[in-house]
């Protein structure tokens, strides 16, 4: 079985921070990857990153447009 969880390494031991279903006593390998302390998702640490670089309402007003070209669009005849 392989399984990873987190756990928190208090006063020499490590206390996982989840249920685990193994028996006392069961021998496991432990690989250990710090979590850094910036958890957030790259997806919030990326907002605002376009901020001043892109005019938002012609980037909507642009995709409207084009919204209606593709409308325009004569119908296919199979």
């Amino acid at each position: 079985m392989e399984k990873v969880i987190k756990a928190r390494f208090l006063e020499g031991v490590f206390k996982p921070l989840e249920r685990v279903e193994l028996e006392e006593g069961k021998e496991v390998t432990v690989t250990i990857k710090e979590v850094p302390k910036e958890t957030r998702d790259a997806f919030e640490l990326a907002m605002g990153g376009w901020r001043g670089k892109i005019d938002c309402e012609n980037l909507i007003k642009d995709i409207y447009k084009s919204r209606q070209l593709s409308a325009k669009r004569p119908a296919v005849e199979l």
